[in-house]
């Protein structure tokens, strides 16, 4: 089953100090239009060759623009013993739209 978090909710972890991994999987391109902070950058489709770099012990958000391409990587991990890991609701165009403005929207 898949775990899904607003980009509020996710707001609320990183501020009170909870240790979250943000994974965004978007392509290089698109993380120099708009980035949050603090992000492990794996590209969706280098993330089966790359698991080896994601700590299934820890709490996981996975980003992309507006949360399809997570939800898939979300699974993809879920399936594979990451217990901890959630999708980001509308990715990081919600983000932009509820959270912080000021990150562009594209």
């Amino acid at each position: 089953m898949l775990t899904h978090i607003t980009p509020i909710e996710l707001k609320r972890l990183l501020d009170s100090g909870h240790e979250v991994v943000v994974l965004d999987v978007r392509e290089p391109e698109e993380l120099q239009l708009a980035c949050l902070p603090s992000v492990v950058h794996i590209p969706m489709g280098e993330i089966p060759g790359r698991l080896h770099e994601l700590d299934p012990e820890k709490d996981i958000v996975v980003v992309c623009h507006h949360g399809i391409r997570s939800a898939s990587v979300a699974q993809f991990l879920a399936q594979r013993d990451f217990e901890r890991v959630a999708n980001l609701d509308g990715g990081i165009d919600a983000w932009s739209l509820s959270v912080d403005p000021i990150v562009p929207r594209y």
